[in-house]
């Protein structure tokens, strides 16, 4: 798969571009939308390098990063930012993760984006296993990724520095043979 443009009923997947410096530096670049990822927030133009290795990543074959903008499918308005990232050893397997906006949280959207990214992955890419980590404390992550059908596998200590500390990690994943599919995407 090409060119990625593929919808869900809130959410919209697409490749970045250079004209979504600014919409993606809203996630990158804010302290609250970054406070669990495992990095500082970014520069813009830091977030500039991200989206140029995401238009050089598009290109290559085999394909093994998507960077997808995620937009809201009423308004086309950029969101957030949605990760997908197939392992060079184990090409059935990918880890996935994403950042909205904050004026975004709290309507369920990470639910919904994890259960496109989940589609995405096991329908379009023929994925085995998807998988994500999330900082313990995000509690908001962790209740997504579970509705999104996503089981807990554990903790990884001491896994990022982040904010100037070590974080540990908190995995889950989803398989394609005990994955209940796209409903409510």
């Amino acid at each position: 798969m090409r060119d990625v443009d593929f919808s869900g009923k809130r959410l919209g997947l697409r490749e970045v571009t250079i004209a979504d410096v600014d919409a993606l530096h809203a996630v990158y670049g804010d302290p609250a939308a970054t406070e669990h990822l495992p990095f500082d927030p970014r520069t813009r133009e830091e977030v500039v390098d991200i989206v140029a290795e995401a238009v050089t990543a598009a290109g290559a074959e085999p394909r093994r990063l998507y960077v997808l903008a995620v937009t809201d499918r009423e308004s086309g308005e950029v969101v957030g930012v949605a990760r997908l990232h197939i392992e060079a050893d184990h090409p059935h397997s990918a880890e996935i993760g994403l950042g909205l906006r904050p004026d975004h949280w709290g309507r369920g959207i990470g639910t919904d984006l994890i259960r496109l990214l989940l589609v995405f992955g096991f329908k379009h890419l023929r994925l085995h296993r998807i998988w994500g980590a999330r900082s313990p404390a995000n509690t908001a992550a962790q209740l997504a990724m579970l509705v999104a059908g996503m089981v807990e596998e554990g903790r990884i200590r001491h896994h990022v520095r982040a904010h100037g500390a070590w974080r540990d990690s908190v995995v889950h994943s989803a398989l394609e043979d005990e994955w209940e599919g796209d409903r409510d995407v």
